[in-house]
């Protein structure tokens, strides 16, 4: 038996060595055949964009140099894509926060609270039973067009230039009312009755508005309690201009406060998305108790940025420690070791660093829904001299922690009272039946405030915010020192 499998085999093998003999000979055949085609049609050179190259050349020096993750660049990137498919093709995985804008002047407008609106701001919610989508405002800002046609919070607007807004155009169309001149048609909100008047229509223009982000400040007196409640939405220290300076205002109101013998202190941030460090250091420095040079935040940049700030005698370690400042308006004393937050889905970044930067210092009592989660900053870079490059960026390009070394918030901050905020019928921003300010007065008093409660409404889904689609939205934006620009 064994001696007829072996000739068998052995047939086999033959036959089989016969196979690979007559494969290796078209094998080779084959690839004559395709280096003669090669040597015949050889690939013409690829267009090279030299406008593309030059402004992308420029991306990948800063990049490298100050990128968070520049460890994790690719090797050898395509120079020649449109910049921002290029500044794209950088980013790792975990950033979700890095942007590119074509003109760096609206770049920097846009971080100053400066951009092309009707003066609103909404919140999408899908209809039940339907496709059709809601966006129901949430604020009006002063002066406004919006302001001017009568908009007020709580109103429910249902369609854009006569197109019903519903499940699959609704990005689209509202992506798009910075562009142009508008209608809408929307159904005013009658809280008192807890229902909607009959359906107007209005036409809305678009100019280019500059934000105040110290949108409200009142003195509440609930037995003997004085709560100052402040209502900022977004860190910007203002422009250059005398008049405009937000946190020389921000500074004006917690005098009011401070004048006024407040106990307590509710800091609304439901739709603050961020900004600047130096606003964030300058609300900070204004609650905490006995602030003086107290570290804030701890920066935390690459390995060769970090080097760079060590070794510059105009910078060094302290440059890594951002600390809180003395000022004569601070509040901090007054108050009973605790600041109450109001949060939202889109608080983030500089909101989450006052969070995280108070957090060793006093109680920080958060009331409203789960914060965004972005413990990471960045830096404008933009190049000036050169009229070939007119694009600016906003890479990551530092962590940031605590006095105690604490970062872990990737994941937003889960408050002490949640509260999604999305009821039907929503109160004005400073009402005490307001559900988030209720909720925060009744946890400073004791005293249950009158009004309308949570119902099934606040169980709706939020689509999209206007907020996702400025560009200023969830960015923390940290000082650079100048010896080091490139």
């Amino acid at each position: 038996m064994h001696s007829q499998y072996f000739r068998i085999s052995m047939n086999a093998r033959s036959a089989i060595a016969s196979y690979h003999t007559l494969l290796s000979l078209l094998i080779l055949s084959f690839c004559l055949f395709v280096s003669a085609c090669d040597q015949d049609e050889e690939p013409g050179p690829v267009a090279v964009n030299e406008d593309n190259v030059h402004v992308n050349d420029w991306i990948l020096e800063n990049m490298e140099f100050w990128y968070l993750w520049s460890n994790e660049l690719p090797g050898a990137p395509n120079k020649n894509k449109n910049p921002d498919d290029f500044f794209q093709s950088l980013l790792t995985d975990d950033d979700r926060f890095s942007w590119i804008q074509e003109n760096y002047q609206e770049l920097l407008n846009s971080l100053q609270g400066i951009s092309k609106e009707a003066g609103f701001e909404y919140v999408l919610y899908k209809e039940d039973g339907n496709n059709n989508v809601v966006a129901q405002v949430l604020y009006v800002k002063p002066g406004s067009p919006a302001e001017t046609a009568g908009i007020k919070r709580g109103d429910a607007i249902t369609h854009v230039d006569g197109q019903q807004l519903n499940t699959s155009n609704y990005q689209s169309v509202m992506r798009n009312l910075s562009n142009s001149n508008y209608t809408i048609t929307y159904k005013p909100l009658l809280l008192e009755g807890e229902t909607f008047d009959a359906a107007k229509t209005t036409s809305l223009s678009t100019v280019v508005y500059m934000e105040n982000p110290n949108y409200l400040s009142k003195v509440i007196e609930v037995n003997d309690k004085k709560i100052g409640y402040y209502v900022y939405n977004f860190f910007s220290p203002g422009t250059n201009d005398e008049d405009e300076k937000y946190d020389a205002e921000m500074d004006n109101i917690f005098a009011g406060f401070k004048q006024k013998g407040i106990t307590d202190l509710v800091l609304d941030l439901r739709f603050n998305s961020g900004g600047s460090e130096v606003s964030a250091n300058n609300l900070g420095s204004l609650i905490a108790p006995d602030p003086g040079n107290k570290i804030f935040f701890r920066r935390e940049y690459n390995t060769r940025v970090e080097q760079e700030i060590l070794s510059d005698p105009n910078t060094g370690a302290s440059f890594l420690q951002s600390k809180l400042k003395s000022k004569a308006e601070n509040i901090g004393s007054q108050l009973s070791g605790r600041v109450y937050i109001l949060t939202g889905s889109r608080t983030a970044s500089a909101s989450e660093l006052i969070i995280n930067g108070l957090s060793p210092y006093m109680d920080v009592f958060l009331i409203g829904d789960v914060t965004y989660g972005k413990n990471v900053g960045s830096i404008s870079i933009y190049d000036e001299g050169d009229p070939r490059n007119t694009w600016g960026m906003q890479p990551i390009v530092v962590k940031v922690y605590n006095s105690l070394n604490q970062s872990d918030y990737s994941e937003g901050f889960i408050p002490d009272i949640e509260n999604k905020d999305n009821n039907l019928f929503i109160y004005p921003l400073g009402d005490m039946r307001e559900e988030l300010l209720s909720k925060a007065i009744e946890q400073i008093t004791g005293v249950p405030i009158a009004g309308r409660k949570a119902t099934k409404e606040s169980k709706r889904e939020v689509l999209g915010h206007s907020l996702d689609n400025k560009r200023r939205s969830f960015t923390l934006t940290v000082e650079t020192p100048a010896a080091i620009l490139q």
